[in-house]
């Protein structure tokens, strides 16, 4: 008897558990469908109507994991497992890798770790023939590429790719953080801009993707306080290594903020560094001697607990 069990479902999505016999069924039965796809944990892709069927490799285990992803997915998975009408919808992890490669807009945000620096929001659309050329050149989450990669390869794609990206201050971050308005808030009211700005310009796009940093419940909370909010939104962690629109805007987002960083520290000669270690509070302490404090102030985000051990001192 095969044995295999469903792992997860969600609204457009389920993963099921295959042990080698079953995934030799699956392959076969969909062997004309087969697309390429050399992602590094792939197995075998396949597109059949509307639905992706995605085979991943396991490296901790010996069964392999099959996401059925795409309108009709659910009836598609029931071919090979009955059980999917006893699991109800929920949402947990499942195995990395860009299982949508139809077309999409995705969001992602860079420098909300940071004490100096800002916040840069990027909102990406990627088109289904886009996707094997981002892979090509090597485009990921922007954390496993080096700066220096993304410094060389984003004005390429900047003329490439049609984009919105925005960027908070810490002046205004700070001004809002004195009003009680929160980080998530702040991140999700610019996500919610930049979705706004591209789905403005591609409307007939359906599948919209937010590296998720909140609930969805608070996420649409904090984004109602503008006067749209842009719908059909799916949060997933991880995105980045999800969807290749999110990979596509974490780059963007990244490139904004080196670029915004490197006017800084043309303008006060320096070389600020990133993130919120000693290395920095040693920064800030000679950057404060030498142009003051509230000069300081705006380049900061005054609520990190890196400027209340500075006031300390």
């Amino acid at each position: 008897m095969l044995k295999y069990l469903l792992l997860i479902t969600n609204k457009k999505m389920i993963t099921i558990k295959a042990d080698s016999e079953l995934l030799e069924q699956i392959k076969k039965h969909y062997e004309k469908y087969l697309v390429p796809d050399d992602g590094q944990y792939i197995i075998f892709r396949a597109e059949v109507k509307k639905i992706i069927i995605t085979a991943y490799k396991n490296t901790k285990g010996k069964d392999t994991k099959i996401t059925f992803a795409g309108e009709g997915h659910f009836l598609e998975a029931k071919k090979w497992d009955n059980s999917v009408l006893l699991i109800k919808e929920t949402e947990i992890d499942e195995p990395l890798g860009w299982f949508d490669i139809e077309e999409q807009i995705g969001s992602d945000e860079v420098g909300t770790g940071d004490f100096l620096g800002p916040i840069c929001v990027c909102a990406a659309h990627v088109k289904k023939h886009d996707v094997s050329y981002l892979r090509k050149i090597g485009i990921t989450d922007s954390k496993k590429m080096t700066d220096q990669f993304i410094l060389e390869i984003t004005p390429r794609l900047l003329k490439k790719f049609s984009y919105s990206q925005i960027s908070l201050s810490n002046e205004r971050y700070n001004e809002l953080t004195e009003k009680g308005i929160n980080i998530n808030e702040m991140k999700a009211r610019l996500h919610n801009r930049v979705l706004l700005n591209l789905l403005k310009k591609h409307p007939q796009v359906k599948n919209v993707y937010v590296d998720k940093f909140v609930s969805e419940v608070r996420y649409f909370k904090y984004a109602a306080t503008d006067q749209e909010i842009a719908q059909n939104v799916i949060f997933k962690t991880k995105g980045e290594l999800r969807f290749p629109s999110v990979a596509l805007a974490s780059v963007i987002a990244r490139y904004s903020f080196l670029k915004k960083m490197e006017a800084l520290n043309k303008k006060y000669e320096v070389n600020i560094p990133f993130g919120a270690s000693a290395k920095v509070d040693a920064f800030a302490s000679n950057f404060i001697k030498r142009h003051g404090l509230e000069t300081f102030k705006q380049l900061a985000k005054l609520n990190f607990a890196n400027f209340k051990r500075l006031e300390s001192k």
